[in-house]
């Protein structure tokens, strides 16, 4: 009974958090300050079942804290490369295929967040009502708070270099390639997916979390095939240099760099 509070109540906070955002970016004039959004929401889930679960006392407080910590730096590392600037264009693009009404932007990118959001987040959910972990439960656990770690490394570091070479006036019109962009295409998406299998492992430490392994299964799915790298990559194809950097470059998974003029066999391209 105490899951499906958290599971309600959790959905309920989602759906007002993603109104109120639709309501924000309506009177704003561009749909992209959803992205903002994307972390806050599951910090809130994960405040929800902290406060509503009855679960770990060690490994809820745990929970929270990598959920937090992830959710509020990307969120706001959103905030400030969105700020002030124009439509994204993933976001342009998929309103030009369907139309720019209110109801297809609310019923195209809003709506399918939120749910998104909801699904992702049943490892947080069923962690804050299943059992203390225990035995060979805590060795799950710390590989899981492992894989986060290396992943939010991944993750921050990648924006943090992708937003100095933004930055820099003299790489206008040239493609970052360096640094961990030389052995991804996609570092801080390949990051937020370690973070979310090591949220997982963390729920999984203890039964019946194993069972939530559809939630990093649809982020990895979201970010690698939907609004994530195969997305970008279609708005940056025809970008000067682009094309070489793709063949120099594994697609997601980290793989050491080629030399310039040699083409990798690359998992999921998608030019």
């Amino acid at each position: 009974m105490n899951l499906a509070v958290v599971a309600v109540s959790s959905l309920i906070v989602l759906a007002a958090a993603q109104a109120v955002t639709y309501v924000i970016a309506r009177g704003l004039g561009r749909y992209n300050v959803v992205d903002v959004t994307w972390g806050l929401g599951f910090v809130l889930v994960a405040l929800v079942a902290a406060f509503a679960g009855d679960g770990s006392a060690i490994r809820e407080p745990v929970m929270l804290a990598l959920v937090g910590i992830w959710g509020l730096r990307l969120s706001l590392h959103l905030y400030r490369r969105t700020a002030g600037k124009g439509e994204d264009p993933r976001y342009a693009a998929l309103l030009d295929r369907h139309g720019h009404r209110p109801v297809v932007a609310l019923r195209r990118i809003f709506l399918p967040q939120g749910l998104a959001q909801w699904v992702i987040s049943l490892p947080i959910q069923v962690s804050a009502t299943s059992d203390a972990t225990a035995g060979a439960g805590w060795l799950v656990f710390g590989l899981g708070v492992l894989v986060w770690t290396v992943g939010l490394a991944f993750e921050a570091v990648g924006d943090h270099q992708l937003e100095a070479f933004r930055a820099d006036p003299r790489n206008r019109g040239t493609v970052m390639d360096r640094g961990l962009w030389a052995w991804s295409r996609h570092p801080n998406y390949f990051g937020d997916c370690c973070v979310w299998w090591g949220i997982w492992l963390v729920a999984a430490s203890s039964w019946p979390g194993v069972l939530t392994v559809v939630a990093p299964m649809a982020m990895t799915y979201v970010l690698v095939y939907g609004t994530g790298a195969r997305l970008l990559e279609r708005t940056m194809s025809e970008r000067p240099g682009y094309r070489d950097y793709q063949r120099r470059t594994a697609y997601f998974f980290p793989m050491p760099p080629r030399r310039r003029g040699t083409a990798r066999s690359d998992q999921g391209r998608s030019s």
